[in-house]
C-alpha cells in the first residue's frame, strides 16, 4: 500500500481552493468536520471506558482549533475534556469556540504539568502542516512534560515538534524521540508519516468529492456509512504530491 501525502504547499493550496468561491467551503466548517473527525478517532483508540478524562493542548493556530472543536465533541460523547491554550486566539472563529467551551463548563487549565498527572489520554494539537521547528516558548515546556509525562498521545495532522516533509528533529534536538501512540492525519497524510511507528493512524475529515481528489492526485478516504474516519496502514509507503 502506498499513501499520498500532501506537502505543506500542497495542504495550503487545497485548503484554499475548499475556501474558493467556487467550491464554497468556510474555515469554520472545515475546523468542524476536522475537529468532529478528531473526536471520533479518540473514541476509538480511547473510549471512555478506558479513562475519560482527556487533557487537549492547543496551539494559536488552525490546529489548536480543531482542538477546541474536539473538545466539545468529546464532552458530548461522554468525555471528561480539559483544555490547555496558553496563547489564544482572538480572531472571532476562535473566541466563539472559547465561549462554547466555556458554555459547558469544561475547564481552561493554567498547570499543564499538574493537569497531565490527572489525565488518561493526551491530545496534541499543537502546531498543523505550516509548522516550521524549532519549538518555541511556552510550547517547549508543554513538549517536554508530555514526554516526560509517558501518557497516550493521539497527535492532530503531524506530531508536534516534527516538520512536516522532513520528519522527527535530528538526536538531541526537542522531540527527536516522540512518538505519539496515535496519529490523525487531517485531508490527506503528510510526508512525515513515513516516520510514524505508532500504534494506529487514521485519516479523517470528510471534505473530498472524487473529482476534487483527483485534481490534486488524491485518492478519496475509504470512509464506511456515517464514519468520519478512516484508518490507515501504518509504515506504509508514501507518495509526495
Amino acid at each position: 500500500m502506498t499513501l499520498k501525502t500532501l506537502t505543506a504547499e500542497s495542504a495550503a493550496n487545497l485548503d484554499k481552493e475548499l475556501m474558493s468561491p467556487e467550491m464554497g467551503f468556510s474555515i469554520d466548517q472545515l475546523m468542524e468536520l476536522a475537529g468532529l473527525s478528531v473526536a471520533q478517532a479518540i473514541h476509538k483508540v480511547h473510549p471512555p471506558s478506558k479513562g475519560a478524562n482527556v487533557l487537549l493542548a492547543c496551539g494559536p493556530g488552525n490546529n489548536g482549533g480543531d482542538g477546541l472543536v474536539a473538545a466539545r465533541h468529546l464532552y458530548h460523547f461522554g468525555y471528561k475534556p480539559s483544555v490547555f491554550y496558553p496563547k489564544p486566539t482572538n480572531q472571532p472563529i476562535f473566541q466563539g469556540l472559547q465561549k462554547q467551551l466555556k458554555a459547558l463548563r469544561i475547564p481552561f487549565v493554567d498547570d499543564f504539568t499538574a493537569a497531565l498527572k490527572e489525565t488518561d489520554l493526551v491530545v496534541d494539537a499543537l502546531f498543523g502542516f505550516s509548522f516550521k521547528p524549532p519549538v518555541r516558548e511556552p510550547f517547549d515546556k508543554v513538549l517536554e512534560a508530555v514526554i516526560a509525562a509517558k501518557k497516550e498521545v493521539l497527535s492532530v495532522d503531524i506530531p508536534s515538534s516534527w516538520h512536516v516533509e522532513e520528519g522527527p528533529p535530528k538526536e538531541g534536538e526537542l522531540g527527536a524521540k516522540f512518538m505519539p501512540e496515535y496519529l490523525i492525519s487531517l485531508t490527506a497524510p503528510k510526508p512525515c508519516v513515513q516516520w510514524f511507528k505508532g500504534k494506529r493512524h487514521f485519516v479523517g475529515g470528510r471534505f473530498l468529492g472524487q473529482e476534487f481528489a483527483e485534481k490534486f492526485g488524491l485518492d478519496v478516504p475509504a470512509y464506511e456509512g456515517v464514519e468520519q474516519v478512516a484508518e490507515l496502514e501504518v509504515g506504509a509507503k508514501v507518495e509526495k504530491l
